[in-house]
């Protein structure tokens, strides 16, 4: 009887669980490495067509008049002067800071008190109210012209800052609200109800344990509503009438004319409502990225 030997199969080559040593001055190159001049030419391209238009103003408000220059020297502050003194910037400055500090001030209370609702109750009408707010982001603020001079009209605010910071604060509060909203989802539930257990009530434990939490948030919806209320042009030309109310945006607009346009005193105008939103930016820069960031995780 002839009988076939089983043969086992050749078993599988194994591969070693650590590799050979690499020679020295050798090693594996990264597929995510790139020279750095792939990465540092196109920011520097880039950063240079950006500062380019900064450096122009700075050009035209800084040489004298008349000069083609490429370099502000001798250096001149005759235009800074003629527009804060005789074109009345001064005043149109106090006026941005009053308009902007209290849309400011209405929009960050007003959406805490309307993101705190959205964040932590639950009603029928919510998930529409949370639609309406997103639809309303896509309303034009000229459309909102007509019916909101009718009611300032009714209401006799016309040529008045209270009317243009009314119209700022409601342009400005849906987005706020969703973003104040989505930051207090960040906080935990539970400090608030570990708060109510130690005898706080709903304020008290809102302005204790959850306020101080919300730094970043507020920062953000702060900034962007000073921000938008200081370089808005459109309602601060329809509502105010008397140059005495009248903000930088309109002021801006009051130095070019048909005929001519003053490019040193429009220039300086320029650095003028440009400085404090560069400071602001400048110190609450962390916040703001932080405050934007958090507050869009969950929605």
């Amino acid at each position: 009887m002839i009988t076939k030997e089983a043969t086992a199969p050749a078993p599988a080559p194994t591969r070693p669980d650590h590799e050979p040593p690499r020679p020295a001055g050798k090693r594996r190159p990264a597929w995510d490495e790139v020279p750095r001049w792939q990465i540092y030419l196109p920011l520097g391209i880039y950063l240079v067509f950006t500062l380019i238009p900064f450096y122009w103003i700075l050009l035209f408000a800084l040489r004298p008049a008349g000069s083609t220059s490429l370099v502000p020297w001798p250096m001149t502050f005759d235009h800074f002067e003629k527009v804060w003194t005789d074109r009345s910037f001064g005043t149109f400055f106090q006026n941005s800071v009053y308009v902007g500090v209290a849309t400011l001030v209405m929009t960050t209370l007003v959406a805490l008190a309307g993101g705190y609702a959205l964040a932590r109750f639950d009603f029928k009408v919510k998930r529409v109210f949370m639609l309406g707010l997103l639809c309303s982001q896509f309303v034009p603020g000229a459309l909102l012209l007509v019916p909101l001079f009718e009611i300032f009209a009714e209401l006799q605010m016309i040529n008045s800052l209270g009317s243009v910071i009314i119209a700022e604060t409601v342009f400005q509060l849906p987005l706020s609200i969703i973003l104040i909203s989505n930051f207090i989802k960040n906080v935990p539930y539970s400090l608030e109800e570990a708060a109510w257990v130690d005898g706080c009530g709903r304020f008290r434990a809102f302005r204790i344990v959850v306020l101080p939490l919300l730094r970043p948030g507020l920062i953000a919806v702060g900034s962007f509503a000073f921000v938008h209320s200081w370089n808005h042009f459109l309602f601060a030309l329809m509502f105010l009438n008397n140059q005495s109310k009248q903000t930088i945006p309109v002021g801006l607009n009051s130095l070019m004319s048909a005929d001519s346009v003053d490019l040193g005193a429009l220039a300086a105008g320029g650095i003028i409502a440009a400085v404090p939103v560069v400071i602001v930016f400048a110190f609450i820069q962390k916040w703001l990225i932080t405050g934007f960031s958090a507050g869009a995780v969950k929605g």
